[in-house]
């Protein structure tokens, strides 16, 4: 039985030695992962010596616990692969990988394939096995482990798409490699003959099974969040108990990809949450998920490579040469997708093109990690296959692990410099150069004026600005000889991403100040996104673009406006009007901030003439946002009313709040009485629940707006809202067809609509009615009706126009006068009539 003591001193001791590895290897110039698994070989092998030498009596369990550790591949899998999968989805940068979602797919599932694939075929011929086996193999060396790659990267300032490139890869890639190593294992286990339909099928169900369990988890955690009330301890136990939960449940309940699902589960909390979690929450799960991540990264990998000289224990000669074919066959894999798969990719714009020099630095970036030695210590655990397999795979697998960390992994940092991907871009060094300008005049004149009031010597201050004055005169220089050569665009394009990214920020100011609703938030941060990948990929024209497209409906309100038009049911396109209100409202108070005073001194960096042209396109989008919110404000004051007085009370409960905060950091009162206030203004904060939008399709308040109806009495005012339905249209929107029979007569209540006519439009507004002319005549429309604005419409279905015009005689008195008016226009011009 093992002694938990001596259990907890082994655990103890790895993790001093993960501790002390990290500045050692930041000393030798190694990544962390590189320096572990050297020692982990090196603890392996010494345990397994002591163990097996006339001294092991003298040094006890404890060499006995490293050199043969209890830990299984089950252990691996259960125990640290959900924490470093969830981690990895969690911190990244969902919007950021979609972008490059084309790529990212080609090398986490098509290369995984194709690596196994071409792998298996390699080795078949020199290793007197299965096809299926050396598949297997495949499978095992597919997954790649990002974790040193990206610390290089990081290091030597290697360019951030480089870097989400890896990233993404290693998102899916595991995923896709474990996948397919139980569907090659099952078959191989089964002993049936392989079937590649039923693999393929395999395949695609767990995968897309367990994206599937994922979501749906990774849904009810963010509607479940809410209820913990800010309680950050309480998110973070929550996040871990998903990664667990959803990872386990796939692989136990459903029999699908826990990988996936954890992955997945994880995508929607980074991609959803930040606009449901309070910032500083986040901040704190970010960092309690990069500690956890570390210590299993680290443990797994120190864990892992101990079990190396065990692995490698049975090694012979032939060996060597399987293992430099295995080397030979996965970087020419590596190399065949990214210079045959994805420039198709690019011919069909599906991403932007990748360079040379970046499918460079991803061939010699993949490195294999920790999880390709616990898939082949899974496979050595396996009873059910043949010793020449388990040994086959174990051997394979373990020598192409060590080739790539000791020798991919301690080159890299070269080959990113020999690439030239360690230096910045034309445009981010030009950035660099102006923050440097106006960060030396600020720095001189903070000097100066410190010298001044300490009575300094002026040799002090002139050594002092030295370094500033060194690095202003380089930057000078570069910019005078033509080093950085910029167009006008190029300037353009660098201030508005950094316009973008200012608007994201202030995004998150609105989110920590709960501003807005998680719905609105979520819009707002799509937009800013959006505006600084216009921005990026298309300067000023990508910008104004995505500026509008920031203006149109989204999808959800298009669905939303399509079942009310099916189905009648109007809550849902009223939610997402409430939610477009609440967007217009703030999108509007975020461009008046960054056309405030702060906001432009900090974008000066930019020069004067570029600082004026990003004032004239924050007018031109303040102007189009205040229309948008014009059109809905003229339909319900009163929703905007409300809707403004909320966020002026919800700003002033702020201010509350940071005035009691100050004269508690101030000393000026107590913590009990800071917690009292504080309190209070939270309670009243938390009980200020947002209005509640009303779409406004209630017949009988409709009627009663129209002057039409208002000599009815009240019986007849019944019977005439039995024969009208209230309807809803948004502007543009074609409420009359040409050539469309007429089959209905319409009563604006409120908005505008015009009649579309060759050369000249006809303008009705609220009180006006108009399709009576097709009725009364039975002729087909002759001109489209469009709505103007947002409409609450009555419309009197043809089936019930005689009846009502029989039984409401001032109203049809009324619209025969019209009509009369009418049809002397039409006489003089036919396609009046509608």
């Amino acid at each position: 039985m093992l002694d938990i003591v001596l259990v907890l001193g082994v655990f103890g001791t790895l993790l001093v030695v993960v501790a002390l590895s990290q500045p050692l290897a930041e000393r030798l110039g190694l990544a962390p992962v590189v320096l572990l698994a050297v020692i982990g070989g090196a603890m392996g092998a010494a345990s397994g010596f002591l163990l097996h030498s006339p001294f092991s009596s003298d040094f006890g369990e404890m060499v006995r616990l490293f050199a043969d550790l209890p830990l299984g591949s089950e252990t691996f899998i259960y125990v640290f692969l959900p924490l470093l999968v969830f981690e990895a989805a969690f911190t990244s940068d969902v919007r950021r990988i979609i972008e490059d979602a084309a790529p990212i797919l080609m090398l986490a599932v098509i290369a995984t394939i194709a690596t196994a694939v071409i792998v298996g075929v390699a080795l078949w011929p020199f290793a007197a096995l299965p096809l299926t086996v050396c598949l297997l193999l495949g499978a095992v060396i597919s997954t790649t482990d990002p974790a040193a790659v990206i610390a290089v990267f990081r290091d030597v300032g290697a360019p951030a798409r480089l870097t989400r490139l890896v990233e993404g890869e290693a998102l899916l890639n595991d995923a896709a490699a474990i996948v397919l190593y139980t569907v090659l294992l099952g078959i191989i286990v089964s002993g049936r003959p392989p079937v590649i339909g039923n693999g393929a099928i395999e395949f695609v169900r767990s995968f897309l099974g367990g994206a599937l369990l994922g979501a749906i988890a990774g849904r009810a955690f963010l509607q479940f969040i809410p209820w913990v009330g800010d309680d950050r301890l309480a998110e973070g136990t929550l996040t871990v108990a998903l990664a667990y939960l959803s990872f386990i449940g796939a692989q136990r309940l459903f029999d699908v990809s826990g990988v996936v699902a954890a992955l997945t589960a994880a995508l929607m909390v980074s991609a959803f949450g930040r606009t449901r979690i309070a910032p500083y929450n986040w901040s704190f799960l970010t960092d309690l998920w990069e500690q956890i991540a570390f210590w299993a990264h680290s443990l797994v990998f120190l864990l892992a490579s101990i079990l190396v000289p065990r692995l490698l224990f049975d090694m012979r000669l032939h060996d060597l040469e399987l293992v430099a074919v295995l080397i030979g066959a996965a970087f020419a894999a590596r190399l065949a997708v990214l210079f045959l798969l994805l420039p198709i990719l690019s011919l069909a714009r599906l991403t932007h093109p990748i360079s040379t020099a970046y499918k460079l630095a991803i061939a010699w970036g993949g490195l294999r990690g920790a999880l390709t030695l616990v898939l082949a210590l899974g496979v050595t655990e396996n009873p059910a296959l043949p010793h020449e397999v388990r040994r086959f795979v174990a051997v394979l697998a373990t020598g192409l692990v060590m080739f790539t960390l000791l020798v991919n992994g301690t080159t890299l940092r070269g080959i990113i410099r020999l690439l030239g991907l360690d230096r910045l871009s034309p445009i981010d060094q030009l950035l660099r150069d102006r923050v440097l300008e106006l960060s030396f005049a600020e720095t001189s004149d903070m000097i100066a004026k410190t010298a001044q009031e300490h009575d300094l010597h002026q040799e002090a201050v002139e050594r002092a600005l030295a370094p500033y004055k060194a690095r202003q005169a380089a930057a000078g220089f570069r910019e005078a000889v033509g080093e950085i050569a910029l167009t006008d665009h190029d300037r353009m394009t660098v201030a508005l991403v950094a316009l973008g990214n200012q608007e994201r920020m202030l995004v998150f100011d609105t989110l920590a100040r709960r501003a807005a609703s998680p719905a609105a938030l979520q819009a707002l941060m799509r937009n800013a996104d959006a505006l600084v990948e216009g921005a990026r990929s298309g300067g000023r024209l990508g910008y104004k673009r995505a500026a509008e497209a920031a203006l149109a409906f989204p999808f959800s309100f298009k669905a939303a406006y399509f079942v009310y038009r099916r189905l009648g049911v109007s809550r849902f396109v009223g939610d997402r009007l409430g939610e477009r209100f609440e967007t217009l409202l703030v999108t509007r108070l975020l461009i008046q901030e960054l056309g405030g005073a702060a906001a432009k001194r900090s974008r000066s960096i930019f020069g004067e003439r570029v600082g004026k042209l990003i004032d004239t396109i924050l007018q031109a989008r303040l102007d189009q946002t205040k229309s948008a919110l014009d059109a809905l404000r003229r339909q319900y004051l009163d929703y905007a009313a409300a809707l403004e007085a909320r966020f002026l009370r919800q700003s002033a409960l702020r201010r509350e709040m940071g005035r009691y905060q100050a004269l508690f950091e101030g000393g000026l009162i107590p913590a009990e009485v800071y917690r009292d206030l504080k309190n209070s203004a939270e309670a009243a904060q938390d009980a200020d629940a947002p209005p509640r939008f009303d779409i406004g399709l209630d017949t009988h308040a409709l009627i009663v707006r129209l002057d039409m109806f208002a000599g009815l009495d009240e019986r007849h005012l019944e019977s005439v809202q039995k024969l009208l339905r209230p309807r809803f249209t948004v502007p543009k929107e074609l409420i009359v067809r040409k050539g469309a029979p007429g089959d209905a007569l319409y009563f604006i209540a409120s908005g505008a609509a015009e009649v579309v006519l060759p050369g000249r439009r006809i303008p009705f507004g609220s009180g006006d009615f108009f399709g009576e002319l097709a009725l009364l005549t039975g002729e087909p429309r002759v001109a489209d009706v469009r709505a103007l604005t947002y409409c609450r419409l009555l419309v009197l279905r043809k089936a019930d126009f005689d009846r009502f015009m029989r039984d409401n005689r001032d109203v049809r008195l009324k619209i025969h006068e019209i009509a009369e008016k009418r049809w002397a226009i039409n006489r003089a011009d036919p396609a009046a009539a509608v």
